[in-house]
């Protein structure tokens, strides 16, 4: 299953949230139009996970830096953690996943969110300064998408479809580079329409990862137009009728829709939804990632264990739900809380 090497396979703008000093590095963080269709009842936090418990004793300043596609969530869940704890101050700063390594190298940053996982020789990086290894601890799911504008018909598309629209090396084999939505069967005016890409930048863990399991490792086409943030990515599509993108699925908005992708030509597309995420049917299915620095056999500081806690409660992964990504099942929350320890 794609997923993920993660997760279930193998287990700016500055925005003040209830006193809590949360600075977020990112373009149009809560500028989001929730379609109906996208809060489906089917997308539940598991029964099964914990109510999170308070403790005593919590307080301090923690700071995240990292990425832009986990920027809502974390800001989302310095906000509920800080109900909890009036007295924590968390910073957090989303510019993209290749920023988190660096900033734990420093110290400038407790927690590193990814939407990837660490490159190793980011993990060598680390290691050499701390030596050990950073902890990875899964904190939600993602279908990651490829949106259209909400008007294009287009139903479907494989991974070599989708190689041959973005790469300009089409590492996938697909015969012809595609340029016009007729190559893909639209008709009428949108036959000889040309296809605009739309993009994320190379310091983001979604562009990485969008290369490395769309483009087959292959190489962006110049004509990318690459934007800052995940939510400039859907703006530009949702005002683009010819535009196509890709972003997480917590970006998704009213003025976009997700396009079903199969690993081949030929095969069944899969919808970018929580049922194909779990069974690994969803070709662009990922785990978003939180790193921290444990010293082996050593506890975390209190306040950043209990963040940790507090993310992977029922309560913070309701937030999850809320911010459009997909909850951990109760079976991986407990595997990545004994990481904790």
């Amino acid at each position: 299953m794609t997923m993920h090497t993660g997760f279930l396979t193998r287990s700016l703008t500055t925005a003040a949230l209830a006193g809590c000093l949360v600075a977020v590095a990112a373009t149009g963080a809560f500028a989001k139009d929730v379609p109906a269709n996208k809060k489906s009842k089917e997308v539940t936090v598991d029964k099964k996970i914990a109510d999170y418990k308070k403790v005593s004793g919590v307080s301090g300043n923690l700071d995240s830096i990292g990425s832009d596609s986990l920027n809502n969530l974390m800001t989302y869940w310095a906000e509920g953690f800080r109900k909890e704890y009036p007295n924590v101050r968390i910073q957090i700063e989303g510019k993209g996943s290749s920023t988190a390594p660096p900033a734990l190298i420093s110290g400038t940053a407790q927690l590193g969110p990814m939407s990837r996982a660490m490159k190793a020789e980011e993990v060598d990086a680390f290691t050499k300064k701390y030596g050990y290894a950073p902890t990875k601890i899964g904190v939600a799911l993602d279908s990651l998408a490829v949106y259209v504008h909400k008007d294009n018909p287009v139903k479907e598309m494989s991974l070599q479809q989708v190689d041959a629209i973005f790469s300009k090396t089409r590492k996938g084999g697909h015969s012809e580079e595609i340029t016009t939505w007729g190559q893909l069967g639209l008709t009428d005016s949108w036959k000889q329409a040309p296809i605009s890409i739309y993009g994320r930048n190379s310091a983001s863990g979604t562009y990485g990862y969008f290369k490395e399991h769309a483009l087959f490792k292959g190489d962006y086409k110049d004509t990318v137009k690459e934007q800052p943030g995940s939510a400039s990515v859907v703006m530009g599509v949702t005002e683009d009728r010819n535009g196509i993108g890709y972003s997480g699925i917590g970006y998704m908005t009213s003025g976009v829709r997700a396009v079903a992708l199969s690993n081949k030509d030929g095969e069944k597309a899969q919808e970018a939804n929580y049922e194909n995420v779990l069974s690994g049917s969803y070709p662009l299915s990922r785990t978003l990632y939180i790193y921290v620095a444990k010293e082996p056999n050593k506890p975390m500081s209190p306040l950043t264990l209990e963040f940790f806690k507090y993310v992977l409660s029922k309560a913070g992964q309701e937030i999850v739900v809320k911010d459009g990504y997909l909850p951990l099942p109760a079976s991986v929350v407990e595997k990545e809380l004994a990481k904790l320890k």
